[in-house]
C-alpha cells in the first residue's frame, strides 16, 4: 500500500540515501509521480517484469521530504469537496488525493474542481 511507500521515502530521505527500491503497485507509482511533479523525487523508473516489478526512486537531495501526515488510514477514510482543501505549510507542501481522475496534488484537484480522498501531506 501507499502508506508503506511513503514512510520508506521519508527514512530513506533522512537517511541521505540516493535511491529507494520499492514493490510496484499502480497506486505507488501513481502516488510518486505526483511527488516527482513536485520535485521531491528526481526520477522514477519501472523495473523489471510482471511477477516481480519494482519501484526505482531516485531521491531529490535539494527538495527533501522533512514530514509526512497522514490523513486516511485503512481503518478512518477522510474526504473533502475541493473547496475544502487548503495549503499545506502555506504552500511549501503537497497535498494528495484520490479523485475520480485518478491521483492528484490538492492544487490539481482544486484546478479542476473535484473533491475525494484526502490520502496524506508532505512537507
Amino acid at each position: 500500500m501507499y502508506i508503506e511507500t511513503i514512510i520508506k521515502l521519508k527514512n530513506a530521505t533522512m537517511a541521505g540515501k540516493k535511491v529507494l527500491r520499492v514493490r510496484h503497485t499502480k497506486m505507488d507509482h501513481a502516488v510518486s509521480e505526483v511527488l516527482l511533479q513536485y520535485g521531491f523525487l528526481k526520477k522514477v523508473e519501472v523495473k523489471g517484469r510482471m511477477p516481480k516489478r519494482s519501484l526505482e526512486l531516485s531521491l531529490n537531495p535539494v527538495r527533501k521530504i522533512e514530514s509526512v501526515r497522514l490523513l486516511s488510514t485503512p481503518s478512518l477514510r477522510r474526504y473533502a469537496s475541493y473547496k475544502d482543501m487548503k495549503n499545506v505549510r502555506g504552500g511549501t507542501g503537497i497535498l494528495v488525493v484520490s479523485t475520480p481522475k485518478g491521483i492528484k496534488s490538492g492544487i490539481e484537484a482544486k484546478r479542476e474542481k473535484v473533491g475525494g480522498q484526502l490520502l496524506f501531506e508532505v512537507w
